[in-house]
């Protein structure tokens, strides 16, 4: 398995992370711990949580994610393993964490106690903002709103102050951000810069066929900043598996949660998916196989989020993780995507 260092740290990850927030919902923690090891195995040390996790969140479940993981963690090498965790931002509900998580200095700070709590270590690799704490179009928003603003949002050099308490006392390594734009990007930048505040290092966004927000503005300012890519959703909740086009009510996370895939609920999805899983097939492909390929070749993707309910998908996910497209392939991947642009952006 490839290793990538992310820039302006020394970590050095597999080119695809394990993603976990199926842990404590679809997946016991025996499951769990089965999928923890088989990567482990085949050469992936890079495994993304959330405090937040899993979801669907519901107080009931919520931390459990991190738990798993961390009774799994405890019987590891653990400087062998890079564990990146976030802390939920606001205006999702979740009264259950700290009354409606806020990124203030004094959540953020707790936050990341409980998560190395539930991980069993004293420190994490990678700490992440899950969402900005101000309005930014996202999860299946198309547009800025001026009027959606949230009140009184922390402001971004709070929001550092405290990245910075956790990076001196020695919680935290590196910090980076999610579900950000670039204008976001940029502004972190220009506060840590002028206060001697912590740089931010990735941004984990989603990235793929039917979504390639990333490759306008924020590909531009990650690549001179030298921010790294952590691309989530690889496989847009099991769509780019093709799955769901003779059978639109197989199981997954589609159709398993009520309005959970409502980003992917636009008109134009179904028949970019439908294009893309002919492509492949007329190349002997999957597209699962395809999309991954696809997603592990892009020159400014660090590393790949996967994420998986049974063993047989993982083991398919991280199957392609070298497998090289042929021209052919990926001409006709950019003609699908000139025909139907970000349908599900």
């Amino acid at each position: 398995m490839e290793l990538r260092t992310l820039h302006g740290t020394d970590l050095q990850v597999s080119k695809i992370c394990l993603g976990t927030m199926t842990f404590g919902e679809q997946n016991s923690e025996l499951e769990a711990h089965q999928q923890l090891d088989y990567a482990v195995d085949q050469g992936i040390n890079f495994i993304d949580t959330a405090e937040m996790y899993p979801v669907p969140a519901k107080a009931t479940t919520q931390g459990l994610t991190e738990a798993y993981i961390g009774t799994w963690l405890a019987r590891q090498k653990r400087d062998q393993l890079i564990i990146a965790s976030k802390v939920a931002g606001p205006n999702r509900g979740m009264e259950w964490m700290r009354g409606g998580p806020q990124l203030t200095k004094s959540q953020i700070i707790s936050a990341c106690d409980d998560s190395l709590k539930r991980l069993q270590t004293d420190y994490l690799d990678l700490y992440q903002i899950h969402w900005p704490a101000r309005h930014v179009p996202m999860f299946g928003q198309t547009y800025y709103e001026p009027e959606q603003e949230y009140p009184n949002a922390p402001t971004i050099e709070e929001q550092l102050d405290a990245m910075a308490q956790l990076v001196q006392a020695g919680k935290v390594r590196y910090i980076g951000v999610s579900n950000e734009s670039a204008w976001g990007v940029s502004e972190f930048i220009k506060v840590a810069e002028i206060n001697n505040l912590p740089l931010i290092k990735t941004i984990q966004n989603v990235y793929n066929l039917i979504n390639r927000n990333y490759d306008h503005n924020l590909s531009e300012v990650c690549h001179r900043e030298n921010i790294s890519l952590l691309a989530y959703s690889p496989l847009a909740f099991g769509l780019l598996s093709g799955k769901y086009l003779d059978n639109p009510q197989a199981l997954g996370r589609m159709t398993q949660f009520a309005n959970f895939g409502v980003r992917y609920l636009k008109p134009h999805v179904p028949p970019a998916i439908a294009a893309y899983h002919q492509l492949a097939q007329q190349h002997g492909l999957n597209t699962a196989q395809m999309a991954l390929a696809w997603l592990y070749s892009r020159w400014y993707v660090a590393s790949t989020i996967i994420g998986a309910t049974n063993m047989t998908q993982l083991a398919q996910n991280i199957s392609c993780h070298d497998l090289a497209l042929t021209e052919e392939v990926i001409t006709g991947i950019e003609e699908i995507h000139r025909r139907c642009t970000s349908p599900a952006q």
